[in-house]
């Protein structure tokens, strides 16, 4: 029998395993007969919440000695995400920052990464005041449009691309990156916050690192924060379990819980979202006030047919150019059922000025450069009812 992505997202709560169906990737899951007899038959999985764990003797352990090092509950988390993004082994964090932070820990002094010069804020952030402190150095190119082979070193190290990328949405190519990746011997790490494993697998296109914020639509009620690593390379795979036990990032117990809640809702907020999203941005093309409108499922879209080959979906994501910066704040100052505020990916619609919230830290040359303007609004949109959204928008606008 082989399980829809939907039925999954649902069920993979036990045992970390569809029933009847193979993962075909190391300890994965111990299927779902199992897994309920050992939790007493509680369909949701239980939160184990201590630090420490008793020891039978000397010698002898339960396979848990210290919350720092694993945890049953965090444990379950990493099951399910290793199996919804095809890889051996998931790493649950506390946050999606601390997920690049541990990820950048695989990298040495004198390493050279090329990364997507329109990244999230914090992400850039982290590269040019810790990465470049620790002696990395980095490469920003379009990897949407850019030829990525010309900008390969001898010192390159990996590709990290986000596709879609925040907030201007470009799409890359990711099996032609992972091409690349691989005639050069480079890791390619792909950031899948804005799609989820629920539309885009990227180690199935030949990633070898898939990074979320799992804060966003994994957990989907803006509630925890979390960040996931997930790979599919032994390499990568030991040297990462090796690093989370040393630098103590791990998710707490009743964050995994939290997640592990809202993954069983994935597959419906995720199908809700994209189709709110895709009449939002049909409706803003015709608001004379808005002079440009950015999201890959419309078919002008430059990476549309990218998007369309790699993806099971265009998501819940889209940005807008205003006519101008107050016409912008207003928008900001007047809506009413949509929340003016960071983040994304949860069941409430939320907008964003990456002016002075998500790419406050990066440099205007750079803002400016990727078309990030004091009119520029990017919005997640949420499972409401369309028409609601449509008319707050409508009567923020001035409309």
């Amino acid at each position: 029998m082989s399980l829809s992505l939907e039925t999954k997202c649902i069920h993979l709560e036990d045992g970390g395993e569809a029933a009847g169906e193979g993962t075909g990737a190391a300890g994965v899951g111990q299927g779902r007969t199992q897994g309920r007899c050992g939790h007493y038959g509680s369909i949701s999985f239980p939160i184990y919440q201590t630090a420490t764990y008793a020891h039978p003797a000397v010698g002898q352990s339960t396979g848990f000695d210290y919350s720092r090092l694993q945890n049953p509950t965090r444990e379950q988390l990493e099951k399910v995400m290793a199996q919804l993004e095809g890889g051996t082994d998931a790493f649950a964090l506390s946050s999606g920052m601390a997920a690049i932070s541990l990820l950048m820990e695989l990298f040495s002094p004198g390493d050279h990464i090329i990364a997507d010069s329109d990244l999230y804020g914090g992400t850039i952030r982290l590269f040019d005041n810790v990465s470049v402190k620790n002696g990395i150095t980095f490469t920003r190119v379009n990897c949407a449009t850019d030829d990525l082979e010309q900008h390969v070193r001898p010192d390159t190290k990996a590709i990290y691309i986000e596709t879609p990328t925040n907030p201007m949405m470009n799409v890359s190519d990711i099996a032609k990156a992972a091409g690349i990746a691989r005639r050069h011997g480079l890791l390619l790490i792909v950031d899948n916050t804005f799609m989820s494993p629920y539309f885009q697998n990227p180690l199935a296109l030949g990633a070898d690192i898939v990074v979320h914020s799992g804060t966003k639509y994994l957990a989907g009620h803006n509630d925890p924060l979390a960040g996931f690593i997930v790979t599919n390379r032994a390499d990568v795979q030991e040297r990462l379990r090796f690093l989370i036990k040393t630098t103590g990032a791990g998710l707490a117990p009743f964050d995994s819980w939290l997640v592990l809640r809202g993954i069983k809702t994935l597959a419906v907020r995720m199908e809700k979202s994209q189709e709110n999203a895709m009449k939002i941005a049909s409706w803003l093309k015709g608001q004379k006030s808005v002079v440009r409108v950015i999201y890959p499922g419309l078919p002008e879209h430059p990476g549309h047919e990218v998007q369309k080959k790699q993806a099971r979906g265009f998501g819940a994501m889209l940005t807008f150019q205003t006519d101008s910066a107050e016409r912008a704040l207003s928008v900001l100052s007047n809506v009413r059922l949509i929340s003016f505020a960071e983040s994304l990916g949860g069941v409430e619609s939320l907008i964003t000025y990456p002016v002075t919230q998500t790419h406050a830290d990066v440099p205007e040359e750079i803002r400016l450069k990727n078309g990030i303007t004091t009119a520029t609004l990017r919005l997640s949109v949420g499972i409401e009812s369309v028409g609601d959204l449509i008319a707050d928008l409508g009567q923020a606008l001035g409309q």
